[in-house]
């Protein structure tokens, strides 16, 4: 029975170093596994800046050839965080999360949707993540062995009609840099309550700790099940949250409490 499997690092700004550790954790994975990727995994604590000097095109360049290894070579499926890729728009970047399947094809990219624009009373306090970052515009849903798997990244995870979009999904993944102050007040009731919503498992994939240029993020990576309880867990630092994929859980779920059908705003979804 496969696994679904939450990668947590604490990434710096050498992008060699990082690959070699998400290569590590990979490694020790199962054949068939799901494996999530932190936001931002093989660049980070630099500044947003920094990314652009890593920019790929798509389908090209050596993160996305190390990735697409990866997945081959262990035979997992492979929801790669997020990395920057170029866009029409001088000076700007996606946030990309590319899927690979466990041949190494990349099967779809989503773009992350919601920016981090914000306020935080941390050291860091003003984000302006659309200073770099060029918004997606398309919700993405990927066909594959577990269903079908939602993604989201991050700051997505707050804006709940992204996932009325999303229609019956089985997975959710999440990869983050969810900053500590604000992972600890809701980081948990939000990935439980899409979860729940959704009556589907949560593959949630946080950086976990504090970085080179001194931004703290949360960690508590996890995976949650159809019923919102925390399977597997990893506080800060680095390392792996893990739990099966049972898709006879999800069936009896929505057997016993069928929400999508009881759903009176079902003509609303996108």
């Amino acid at each position: 029975m496969a696994n679904l499997v939450a990668c947590q690092l604490v990434s710096s700004p050498d992008v060699s170093v990082n690959l070699k550790q998400v290569e590590d954790f990979i490694a020790q994975q199962n054949a068939g596994d799901l494996v999530v990727l932190p936001e931002c995994f093989a660049c980070f604590g630099a500044g947003d800046a920094a990314l652009l000097s890593i920019t790929e095109e798509l389908d090209e360049g050596p993160i996305q050839c190390a990735l697409s290894a990866m997945a081959a070579k262990y035979k997992v499926w492979l929801v790669a965080g997020t990395i920057p890729l170029s866009t029409i728009k001088s000076g700007k970047y996606t946030a990309s999360c590319l899927v690979f399947d466990d041949a190494g094809r990349r099967v779809d990219e989503y773009q992350k949707i919601h920016l981090f624009d914000v306020e935080v009373e941390d050291g860091t306090r003003n984000y302006l993540e659309s200073k770099y970052t060029q918004a997606g515009e398309k919700v993405v849903v990927v066909d594959s062995p577990f269903g079908k798997i939602g993604v989201a990244v991050c700051y997505d995870v707050r804006f709940a009609g992204m996932f009325v979009a999303m229609g019956d999904i089985d997975v959710l993944v999440l990869p983050s840099a969810f900053t500590r102050t604000t992972g600890k007040a809701h980081w948990e009731p939000l990935l439980k309550a899409r979860a729940i919503e959704k009556q589907c498992y949560l593959v949630a994939a946080n950086q976990g700790g504090v970085h080179a240029n001194g931004r703290e993020t949360y960690g508590h990576s996890c995976v949650i099940s159809p019923w919102g309880e925390t399977l597997s867990e990893i506080a800060t630092g680095t390392g792996t949250a893990k739990a099966k994929f049972e898709p006879s859980e999800i069936s009896r779920i929505r057997t016993n409490m069928p929400v999508q059908q009881h759903n009176q705003f079902r003509s609303y979804l996108v």
